[in-house]
């Protein structure tokens, strides 16, 4: 089984195919004609009409914000306490 090459659009791009489908191209054929995997092809449909951006940070709910939110001040929470549990060690020995 080959693996096919990640490629990567501009936004330039995708925003035409996102208005060849308004403009009433049917989905099936946009997605033959440019090789488009239809995954891709409906999350930058769903992306344009919920934002007007096909950026992951501003397509982003608030729930998945707040939990991005959460897990970089619980990384920096568990950092500070190894520090502090080092610290602990260093002022026990002496």
């Amino acid at each position: 089984m080959t693996r096919r090459m990640r490629r990567s659009f501009s936004k330039e791009f995708k925003e035409q195919m996102v208005q060849l489908h308004a403009s009433g191209k049917p989905r099936a054929e946009i997605i033959k004609d440019y090789e488009l995997t239809p995954s891709s092809f409906d999350k930058w449909v769903r992306q344009y009409h919920d934002s007007g951006s096909f950026q992951e940070k501003d397509n982003r709910t608030p729930e998945q914000e707040e939990l991005i939110k959460l897990r970089k001040e619980n990384q920096k929470l568990a950092m500070e306490n190894d520090i502090l549990k080092q610290a602990a060690l260093i002022m026990g020995r002496k």
